[in-house]
């Protein structure tokens, strides 16, 4: 039971984290402007259980070679540090806000968003918890569902409902910072227990991690320095349904 309530925590936060800023996150907000708030949530939920079930399924499986466990946490640690700089570039929307589905709102949200998902970061991250927590299944696909409501929730009543502008630089740093965390907790519990590397060649092992990472996020901030991103501005539209 407490390992199933740590899965879930972690997961919760993990994805409230990759969410912040995150495609499906401006999805969310995008079709908030055109579609009822509870029928956008409705159309989030149930395209998240499915993709999300799709996600922990397959984490879950990998998990089952255990001729190659080691490969399977090792990536699965470097993948959390992949979604801090992930976060930190950010995304945009490619249209997938004006797919129409003749079924109503909430299968055009949902059959969009599931979409959208497809390959995300958040997606992908909850394959890696999956990887992480094969021993709850159940409790993590709770988890990561929970954090995409909480996060797309957030979105839309700052976003759209009180026009408030999401402080986006900020809480890219801050959710990429705790993916790094996590990345490198995970890298050296790999090198220690699993490749069961001496202290010497685990710290070397995650300087050379550092390193890379440092000059990866030096320029991927250098690069969004002078960008203005105005995805958040969606209070200034109409509501142009109440479907």
């Amino acid at each position: 039971m407490y390992l199933d309530l740590i899965a879930f925590l972690v997961s919760a936060g993990a994805v409230v984290l990759a969410e912040m800023g995150d495609k499906t996150q401006l999805l969310a907000m995008a079709f908030a402007t055109k579609y009822r708030a509870s029928k956008v949530m409705i159309g989030v939920f149930l395209a998240t259980i499915l993709n999300h079930a799709l996600a922990v399924a397959v984490g879950t499986y990998i998990t089952k070679f255990e001729s190659a466990e080691v490969w399977i946490q090792g990536i699965a640690s470097l993948s959390f540090i992949f979604f801090g700089l992930w976060t930190i570039r950010g995304d945009k929307l490619e249209g997938e806000e004006n797919r129409v589905s003749k079924y109503g709102a909430i299968a055009t949200v949902g059959i969009a968003f599931f979409i959208a998902e497809m390959g995300d970061k958040t997606q992908l991250a909850t394959i890696a918890l999956a990887a992480k927590f094969p021993e709850s299944p159940i409790w993590l696909l709770f988890g990561t569902t929970t954090g995409m409501m909480i996060a797309d929730g957030l979105g839309i009543l700052l976003g759209v409902i009180m026009c408030k502008r999401i402080p986006e630089r900020t809480i890219k740093l801050i959710s990429a910072g705790v993916f790094i965390l996590f990345g490198f907790i995970g890298c050296y519990e790999v090198g220690t227990n699993k490749l069961e590397f001496g202290y010497g060649l685990t710290f070397a092992w995650l300087a050379f991690i550092a390193l890379i990472t440092a000059l990866a996020v030096f320029y991927l901030i250098k690069q969004n320095k002078n960008q203005t991103v105005d995805e958040y501005q969606y209070c200034k539209r109409k509501h142009i349904t109440n479907d």
